[in-house]
């Protein structure tokens, strides 16, 4: 079956992680994705640890799969000409410079379009390319600071502290995938592009949807929690008798199945507890006789129990029991691709399927600027003029 994204070609100028992993998405939903690198150095992420034998990241590894490597200098004209050219070829340009940096490179969204009038331009920083701070750097658990995220995380009496991943980066990536396909989609209406701004520091506000509901409903400012929900209980880890913890997420139908299963018959007839508000309002007692009642005994006889009883119940893994869960397993969550020099590597696949395929195998990162002459020459270039360019470095 032909992929979804077959037939478009994304000039990639992003580095470093959200962008990047939004393009390897593309480019694994059927897209060329030509990632444009510097000379020399490329993408930053190649020197991030951790480092393989043969000297590649396994960084850079996570969120550049199946592109192109093409290296220009941009610094210099004849970069830049070049780069003009491709992009007269391109459905998609994706770019995470601070505002501004493309158009004084000859590169921004109103002179390709003039050339590529179909253009799909995603431009992804950090605050946007309008408003007070568009000219401000940050990394992602900066916006994790000033979005309000970090102030959340943690538990109640602790220190703020980010989250376990690295969710501004990703959830941005997650929408500049949405940017392009919109793009594509309003192109196929239309027959025109457009340029799409993506704000890291918005997309985190924006995960703020239920804490701000709160905030306009309250008058609440959200405060950190721990594993307890706010509005749920109960909604939290649970330490048992042999160390290990369980999370346990209720609505009033898991209630009795619970209260049975830990033997608290005095909690599971009290008619004041039987629906969540009343939980809520008795937070302390509940959670004070889960606790107990919990911690005496053993965490996968429990689970076992909790499961037939249908309450909604989780062990707490670490990330190599995660990924080698026999349903992880059996939904091929973990591929590997063959790299030239590092050899076979495993790699979490892009977690879309199409029910009427079969799973593609995953293609290797490329090696910095491997395909620099292929892509020039498809492009036009004849084999002189991409000499040249190799000899004075510009590409």
């Amino acid at each position: 079956m032909t992929p979804p994204l077959e037939g478009i070609t994304v000039l990639d100028f992003s580095r470093v992680l959200a962008a990047p992993m939004a393009t390897q998405i593309l480019g694994e939903l059927g897209a060329t994705v030509i990632k444009v690198e510097r000379p020399g150095s490329g993408d930053e992420t190649r020197g991030f640890e951790p480092r393989l034998p043969a000297g590649e990241s396994a960084y850079f590894f996570a969120v550049n799969r199946g592109k192109r490597s093409v290296t220009l200098d941009l610094k210099d004209t004849r970069g830049r000409d070049a780069a003009r050219r491709l992009a007269t070829r391109a459905d998609v340009v994706v770019e995470n410079f601070l505002p501004g940096t493309m158009d004084r490179l000859g590169l921004g969204y109103d002179e390709l379009a003039e050339g590529n009038p179909g253009l799909v331009y995603v431009s992804a920083t950090g605050f946007g390319q309008t408003g007070p701070d568009r000219s401000r750097k940050g990394y992602d658990t900066v916006f994790q600071a000033l979005s309000g995220i970090m102030a959340m995380t943690g538990e109640p009496d602790g220190p703020p502290v980010k989250t376990g991943v690295p969710v501004a980066d990703l959830t941005s990536g997650l929408w500049v995938v949405i940017a392009a396909l919109t793009g594509l989609a309003g192109r196929s209406a239309t027959g025109r592009g457009r340029h799409l701004d993506v704000s890291m520091m918005d997309v985190q506000l924006s995960l703020h949807a239920l804490n701000a509901a709160r905030l306009f409903a309250l008058d609440e400012d959200p405060a950190r929690t721990g594993s307890q929900h706010p509005g749920r209980v109960p909604s939290a880890a649970f330490e048992a008798s042999d160390g290990r913890w369980v999370h346990i997420s209720c609505s009033d139908q898991h209630w009795a199945p619970l209260c049975r299963v830990l033997r608290l018959d005095e909690l599971g007839s009290d008619a004041a507890l039987r629906h969540n508000a009343g939980r809520v309002a008795h937070r302390d007692r509940v959670m004070s006789a889960l606790r107990e009642a919990i911690g005496g005994r053993e965490s996968g006889r429990l689970v076992e129990e909790l499961r037939a009883a249908d309450v909604p119940v989780g062990e707490v893994r670490g990330v190599r029991d995660a990924l080698a869960d026999p349903h992880a397993r059996a939904r091929g969550v973990v591929g590997a691709f063959s790299h030239p020099t590092e050899g076979t590597f495993s790699a979490i696949r892009t977690p879309l399927r199409d029910t009427g395929a079969e799973p593609h195998d995953l293609a290797s990162p490329p090696l910095l600027g491997a395909d620099t002459e292929t892509v020039l020459a498809e492009a036009g270039f004849g084999t002189a003029e991409i000499d040249a360019l190799c000899r004075e470095g510009v590409i």
